[in-house]
Order: C-alpha cells, then sequence, then structure tokens
C-alpha cells in the first residue's frame, strides 16, 4: 500500500485535496483525522504539518508527499521533487527599509530575520555573501522596528503588509515556489504504485489546463481551422452528413478558448461549443 503525506492545515492543505479528490481518491471527511486508508486504491494517507514532510518522506517511512518547494529545500531533508503542481505559488524576496539596500551583495555583514533559515542561509553562501540570519517564527515584518534585524527574508505574495510596515523588496527573487510531489532521494523512480499517482495527478492538471472544443466548418477552411486547433498530437475530423462540411474535436488551452473561438467564427466555423475535462491520460 502506497504511503502518502498530506498537508494537514494551512494554504497546501485545501487545494491538495481538491487536487487528490479529482484524482479519484478518497479524503478525509473531518480536519481532526490524522490518517486515513483508502483501499480501493491501495493508498494510505498520513495528515502531517507540512513543515514536517519532508523529513517523514525522507526518513522513508513514507512513499511521497505533498509540500511546498520552499518547505522542502528550507528543510535540509534528504527528499527531491518530482512533480509540480501549479497552486500555492509565491515568490521568496528579501525586504528592508528603503535606502537599505539594493542586491544581496549589499547584505554583507548585515543580520536577515526569517522563518525559512534553511533557504536563506544556502542562498546567501551561494552568493558568497557573509551575513548573519535570525531565525523567528511567524510574522517577522516588526524583526526592523525592533531591532532585531536590517533585512527580512519571507514569501511575498501582493506586498501588502510589506508596504504597511514601511518596508520595500529589494533584489532578484531569493526563490519561486509551488506545490509539489516529493519523494526520498534516490527512491525508486520506477514503482509502479508511485508512477500510477503521478499519472493520475498529471491528469488533472492536464484537465484544468485544457478544454476540448468542437466545431463545423467548411472543407475548404479545414486548414486554416486546424491550424487554430492543432490539438495535443492532430485534432479528429469527421465527416458531416452535409457535403462539405466536416466536425473537428480538438483539446485547447482553457485561458484562449475564448479568442481561438473568435477566430474560428471568423473564418465560417459553426457550432463551436467547449466543455470541460474531468480527467485524462496522455
Amino acid at each position: 500500500m502506497l504511503r502518502i503525506a498530506v498537508p494537514n492545515k494551512g494554504s497546501l492543505s485545501g487545494p491538495a485535496a481538491d487536487m487528490l479528490h479529482e484524482a479519484g481518491y478518497q479524503q478525509r471527511r473531518e480536519s481532526k483525522e490524522l490518517r486515513i486508508v483508502d483501499p480501493e486504491n491501495e493508498v494510505e494517507f498520513f495528515y502531517l504539518r507540512p513543515r514536517d514532510i519532508a523529513i517523514y518522506v525522507s526518513s522513508g517511512r513514507l512513499d511521497i508527499g505533498i509540500t511546498g518547494r520552499d518547505l522542502l529545500i528550507d528543510s535540509g531533508a534528504d527528499a527531491e521533487e518530482i512533480l509540480p503542481l501549479g497552486f500555492a505559488r509565491s515568490t521568496f524576496r528579501f525586504a528592508a527599509k528603503p535606502g537599505t539596500a539594493n542586491g544581496v551583495e549589499d547584505l554583507k555583514g548585515r543580520t536577515v530575520a526569517t522563518s525559512y533559515e534553511g533557504i536563506v542561509a544556502k542562498h546567501l553562501a551561494d552568493s558568497g555573501i557573509d551575513a548573519s540570519v535570525v531565525h523567528l517564527d511567524g510574522a517577522v515584518e516588526t524583526a526592523i522596528e525592533l531591532g532585531v534585524a536590517e533585512v527580512i527574508a519571507d514569501v511575498v505574495e501582493t506586498g501588502t503588509s510589506l508596504r504597511n510596515a514601511g518596508l520595500e523588496v529589494f533584489g532578484e527573487p531569493i526563490m519561486k515556489s509551488e506545490a509539489i510531489v516529493i519523494r526520498r532521494t534516490g527512491a525508486d523512480a520506477e514503482e509502479p504504485k508511485v508512477q500510477q499517482f503521478l499519472r493520475r495527478l498529471q491528469g488533472v492538471l492536464v484537465a484544468r489546463t485544457y478544454v476540448m472544443m468542437d466545431y463545423d466548418c467548411r472543407v475548404e477552411q479545414l486548414e486554416k481551422a486546424v491550424a487554430l486547433t492543432p490539438g495535443l498530437e492532430s485534432p479528429t475530423v469527421s465527416p458531416l452528413h452535409n457535403e462539405g462540411w466536416v466536425a473537428v474535436r480538438a483539446m485547447v488551452p482553457a485561458k484562449e478558448a475564448q479568442r481561438i473561438m473568435d477566430d474560428l467564427y471568423s473564418i465560417g466555423a459553426r457550432a463551436i461549443l467547449t466543455t470541460a475535462i474531468h480527467a485524462c491520460r496522455l
């Protein structure tokens, strides 16, 4: 039975559970549940603190886990990313009072406060910068005001909380994070149960990204239409009862669907419609 770690709370928890549900796996009904078994799919889920998941997976006690890229790197655990999941995206940045620094090179000899000591220490070391790192749990914006540090490093989404604290981001992003699937470094990459799990999640990602588009067009306009809707390999084309017309079906990116429909209509395509894709295997 495949043993999988899932975030039990925070910004990763809800979207991870939704994705697993869309992939056909049972999920817990109560937030207090710490473990459930999905016998039909031969999977056992463990609901753990997101920060602890990389440690459990690296120990080999659990086969794979869902966590954040930032949490994996910060943990220093012997685990590796095997699939990005596209949600809980964030950017990790330095911030300070205006005029304090312009880039990481200006941090030499300064003190940086952060909740992600592992990430910051590695970034500074990789950049050849000798600076002190102070670990704080929770919000770090007040560290500068209270004199604990001159610079902070934290997850930045809109930057509103930083601006409200009189701070501004500077330099290049330290890293960009999102939810990921991880496994222990060196684990069997071809393990069948793991591969099946990854295929299911990849199917969800594709289903969320594409829609199925169907339309009718004149034969003489088919090449132009196919150029607009090439599909993943090639579209399905079927003759209609009315001579000179064909029906076309292809997967198209969801975010471009309206523009493609406009372009198809302009070349004479009709009966254009899109439908959601609920599951997919490529």
